[in-house]
């Protein structure tokens, strides 16, 4: 016969062992998912630069098959984000955690302040750069 404080103890060890295994199948299924995707796309790239003799072709083949943003990161947007996210937080910690969440928020909210002043003080894009040596050379 079955031990009934077996079975239990066995069952109460398994939601910990699920969530382990869970935490270590998850990235790893990402990072394989990531891997096939471009794998295709780097495949596709060296099969047309097989036929294409023009290499700034394929320059403007590699640009258009490439999905990353070329415009530099607006800081006051991510700022704005991250203090809303740091707002969020602190309110989620006086309404129902607790003290430990109210300091997180506090401090997400304070790198999202900073990243706010960051970009009004470091102009990323080009027609900020452009307005600001524009102001420079009218006042020098």
């Amino acid at each position: 016969m079955v031990n009934a404080d077996v079975v239990a103890e066995s069952s109460s060890a398994f939601l910990p062992i699920l969530g382990i295994i869970a935490g270590m199948i998850i990235p790893l299924a990402v990072f394989v998912w990531l891997y096939l995707e471009n794998k295709d796309k780097n495949k596709t790239i060296l099969e047309i630069s097989k036929n294409i003799g023009d290499p700034s072709k394929l320059e403007d083949l590699v640009g258009l098959l490439d999905e990353r943003k070329k415009e530099p990161i607006d800081y006051r947007r991510s700022g704005v984000v991250t203090l809303s996210v740091g707002i969020g937080l602190f309110l989620f910690g006086i309404f129902f955690i607790g003290a430990i969440l109210k300091g997180v928020g506090s401090l997400v909210g304070a790198i999202g302040i900073g990243q706010i002043v960051a970009g009004y003080l470091y102009p990323k894009t080009s027609e900020e750069i452009t307005n600001a040596v524009n102001a420079f050379e009218k006042n020098g």
